[in-house]
């Protein structure tokens, strides 16, 4: 029986997917320069053909994990913007990444490819909407401990250092996770959240 165009077009979306992800991987651990289609492919599995069905180079294919990346820092810049306890806020986020850094790997490699697209520019302009989307994300945060302070949630200290201390913890986790996978002993969530609540009034 002949597949619907529902189902190829699921075919479709799981290929891109399986690509997506073995491209993270092969980006991730070989960097984007040394990073070829052909290693792509091997990593999913598939033919080099499958992946050029897809996506025309690997300049594309990074360009669309950028964009995912940046579309994620706005998303969480309006997150953290939004109503209610700055605690709770910083919370849920930090809850949210330390369970996807303890249950999926590709989450941490995710995070390195992020990080590779501040030393590049491929294509032109991905650099620049990448890192409006960080200042956008890095100016939500320290906005709101200063609300945590005002509310007595966080201690005192500037928002600057205690945002770079907060991400600086973060980005140290991950980098650990790649080199320990399951030797290192993540912590929860209200472990890290005592960069920002110590010396607070409640």
């Amino acid at each position: 029986m002949a597949r619907t165009a529902e189902q190829n077009a699921a075919m479709r979306a799981a290929t891109r997917d399986a690509v997506l992800t073995a491209a993270v991987r092969v980006f991730a651990r070989r960097g984007f320069a040394a990073s070829t289609i052909r290693d792509i492919a091997l990593e999913a599995g598939m033919s080099i053909g499958s992946v050029y069905r897809h996506y025309a180079s690997k300049e594309e294919l990074h360009a669309e994990l950028l964009d995912q990346g940046a579309t994620g820092l706005v998303a969480l810049a309006e997150n953290l913007a939004g109503a209610g306890s700055p605690t709770e806020l910083v919370r849920g986020f930090t809850t949210r990444f330390l369970d996807d850094l303890t249950t999926d790997d590709g989450a941490a490699e995710f995070v390195v490819v992020l990080n590779h697209g501040f030393t590049t520019d491929t294509p032109p302009g991905t650099l620049d909407r990448l890192r409006e989307a960080h200042r956008s994300m890095w100016s939500a945060f320290e906005d709101l401990v200063r609300r945590g302070q005002a509310a007595g949630e966080f201690g005192d200290g500037s928002p600057a250092q205690l945002t770079a201390c907060y991400f600086a913890t973060l980005g140290g986790l991950t980098t650990m996770r790649i080199a320990l996978r399951a030797d290192l002993a993540v912590p929860d969530a209200d472990v890290v959240l005592r960069i920002l609540t110590e010396g607070s009034s409640t």
